[in-house]
Order: C-alpha cells, then structure tokens, then sequence
C-alpha cells in the first residue's frame, strides 16, 4: 500500500499534467515530491472532500480555511510555484466538464476519491459570505453587507495588520527600505498635494475607512473633512482618533453611502481604495455622483485597483477566494475602463499614476506583521479569518509583482463653464 503523500503527488501530477513544483506532507506523515522546496501540508482527508465536492479553487480555499490544507516554510515561494496551476490557468483552461472527458483527469478523480472516504460534504467554513442568489447586488443593502464583512472583523485585528498608520490601501514608497508608517504617509501627503488641498477647503472622503486620511488633510492642510462608510467598527475607531487629535470641529465621520450624500458641493473628493466594491453596473452611477458633489474647478483623486483587460470581456469573472472570503461582490476593472467611464460622466481626466510595484511592497509588510503576531492574530479575530488574511494578501502581492493587477491613482477635474481647469501648466510639481 502506498504512502497517502506519494498517491497525492501522482493524483496531483495527473490532474495538473506536469511535475508538482512543491513537496506534499499527508494526514499519515509520509512526504513525497521535490526536496528543498516549501511542503504543501495536507492535514486531514477532510481537504479532498473540499477539493471533491467544490473542484477548483473554492475547495482549495475552504480547505485553507479551515486548516485542513497548510504551507510548511515560505507562503511567498509555495504561491509563486504553484500560481500557474491556481490563477493563472489562462483563457483557454479546461472547463471541468472538458476535463471529465479525459480518461486520465477521471482516473486521478477516482484515485482522490477512495483517498477521501468517507465521501460526505465537509461544512464550507463559518467565515465564508452565505448568499441568497446574486440577483440584487450592488443595492445599498448587499454593499452594506459586503462592507461589513470584511470591514467588521475587529479594529484590534487591523492594527496588528496595517500598524500604527491604519491605512488599508497601497503605500508610497520612496524605496524598499522605507518604513510603511512613513510609506503611509506618503501616500496620503502624495494625494492631499494632487488635490491641492488648502485651509478652508472642503474635502468629501468616501470610503473613509479609520479616518487617516481626513485627520492627514485636517491637520497637515487645514481643510474640513465629510468622511463616509458603511463599517460601524470602522466609524467609530475613527471618530476616536479624531478626538484624541483635537479635529472634531473639523472632520465629520458619517456611517453612510456615498449615494445618500447631499451636501455638496465640495472644493475635492478622494476615494481611495473604495471603489473596487462599487460593482460595473454601478460605476458609471458613482461617477456621476461624485461629478455632481463638485465644485466647478473640483478634484477627484480615485485610486483604485486594476486588472488586466481580456479578449472577451463578457467572459470576466471574480476570482472565487476573494468573493467567498475577503471582498464579497468586488469587482476590478482595466484601468481604461475607468477612464472612459470617468469621462463619460462630465470629468475631465488630467493624470494617471500606475504605483503597481507599491502594492507589493506594501502587502509583503502587511503579511509579515501578521506572521510576527500569528497567535495574537488569530486570537484577535479567528484563526480562519487569520488564515484567509494571510493568503490573499500573500497572493495579492505576487499578482502585483507578476502584473497580473495594478493599481493607479486617477486625478481628474470638474472643469468650469469657459474651460479652465484651475490645474497648473505643470502640473506634477506634486512629485517634488
């Protein structure tokens, strides 16, 4: 009888078609596969019945999740090695039903069965997002709902993650060396400079988060700040920060949707890191929305993160880990998708900034803090949500890296009536 590990390699091999790049590590203790590289630990058969009853990539999620899968040594290599059998499979990947045709992918699949029993569906994980139907998402409802999911985990949680800056989006990095508190701050600094922020203007933040970047503009530029989100958690940490800042007179922290806000206009809007969950049938919505809470002569500074275009963009799905686990009903665009749709609504677009490489600088410092604290991590929220935390932002990186995802920074204006765009002639001095 062989070893489970040596039967999960050949099971493995015959399913990819190619040699397994990682070693494998069962249930019975038995390794089989290359030496030297990170071990794919399979702790229970528990992790086949996920992958059996929920081929693909949500079973191999919910057995991450729920701890029956690992990674013995660097998450980083074993993601880097294994990506073109998860992600990046390509356009012209086999459909399971193609696959079933196969008398060697059918031979694996009963091999994996009579590895698995008893063959009864394993429970998915309590941290995955239950749905009734997709009929009705993006409603100020469901983006309610989907905010608080990954929002609402404990701000506790958050700070071990993101550290003293609390800023959940991409940094600004002078050089790989910096700090990511100094990186943070860069980056707010970067956008309250493309704003032209200055002492009295009023600034609209919408998807506010912990409210760094309306206390940055408060107390750095002197402005008065509307701050919007849907998370209570993240309202309230952020009103009190703005307290122990002196800034209350200055900064308003709303639990609100940005479609509900009518108190306009406003001098500039910054949404960083927020429309990613605005979803494709709502963005040309959220882009008239924001034109109209301008100012003539206002700004939008959107940051917002990109994927690549397809040949046949009706064909584009979201990535099922990231809807099930982390950012239920997000959606990603290419970059000139948004542009168009950005025009389409009255904005003039004045700057794009691709600052792809500083995401993966920045998610490899997320993803370290919380491997420095793993214990506390997990007993901050729940280990499953740890373990969730730590791959998508292990993987996320390695997507920047590869460019598989990007991010930019669109600078835009509400242009007056004769033209004018109140921009300099050059206008980067915001790079000095």
């Amino acid at each position: 009888m062989q070893d489970a590990a040596l039967r999960l390699k050949k099971i493995a091999e015959q399913l990819i078609g190619a040699p397994l790049p990682v070693r494998i590590r069962a249930w019975d203790r038995s390794e089989a596969g290359p030496p030297g590289t990170p071990v794919l630990v399979v702790r229970s058969r528990r992790a086949l019945r996920h992958l059996l009853w929920k081929p693909g990539e949500l079973g191999l999620a919910r057995a991450w999740v729920a701890g029956d899968l690992d990674v013995d040594g660097d998450l980083f290599a074993a993601l880097d090695l294994l990506a073109e059998f998860i992600w990046e499979r390509g356009e012209d990947a086999r459909s399971l039903r193609d696959a079933l045709r196969d008398p060697t992918f059918r031979a694996a699949a009963r091999e994996l069965l009579a590895l698995s029993a008893p063959f009864l569906p394993p429970s998915p994980p309590p941290e995955e997002m239950r749905r009734h139907g997709r009929l009705h998402r993006h409603t100020k409802g469901s983006d309610r709902q989907a905010i608080s999911h990954h929002y609402d985990v404990g701000n506790d949680f958050y700070e071990l993650v993101l550290g003293p800056s609390m800023v959940y989006s991409c940094a600004y990095w002078e050089s790989p060396d910096a700090t990511l508190e100094g990186a943070q701050r860069d980056k707010l600094e970067l956008v309250a400079r493309k704003l032209a922020l200055k002492p009295g203007m009023r600034l609209l933040d919408v998807g506010c988060g912990w409210g760094s970047m309306a206390i940055h503009a408060a107390r750095e530029h002197g402005v008065n700040v509307v701050g919007v989100t849907l998370s209570q958690e993240q309202a309230a940490y952020a009103r009190k920060r703005i307290a122990e800042e002196g800034l209350t007179d200055r900064i308003e922290i709303r639990v609100q949707d940005y479609r509900d806000v009518r108190d306009g206009p406003y001098d500039a809007i910054s949404s960083i890191g927020m429309a990613e969950h605005v979803g494709a049938e709502r963005y040309l919505e959220y882009a008239h929305d924001l034109y109209a809470l301008l100012k003539p002569g206002g700004r939008l500074l959107n940051h917002q993160i990109a994927r690549r275009p397809q040949a046949d963009e009706s064909a584009y799905s979201v990535d099922e880990f990231i809807d099930a686990y982390v950012f239920p009903d997000g959606e990603l665009a290419p970059v000139g998708s948004t542009v168009g749709l950005l025009e389409r609504a009255g904005f003039e677009v004045r700057d794009v900034e691709a600052i792809r490489e500083h995401y993966a600088l920045t998610l490899r410092r997320w993803v370290a803090n919380l491997e420095a604290h793993w214990p506390e991590g997990q007993r901050l929220t729940s280990p499953g949500r740890a373990r969730i935390w730590r791959l998508y932002m292990a993987a996320s990186a390695l997507a920047f890296e590869r460019n598989r995802i990007g991010v930019n920074q669109v600078l835009a204006v509400k242009t007056r009536e004769n033209g004018t765009s109140g921009l300099p002639l050059r206008a980067r001095d915001w790079t000095a």
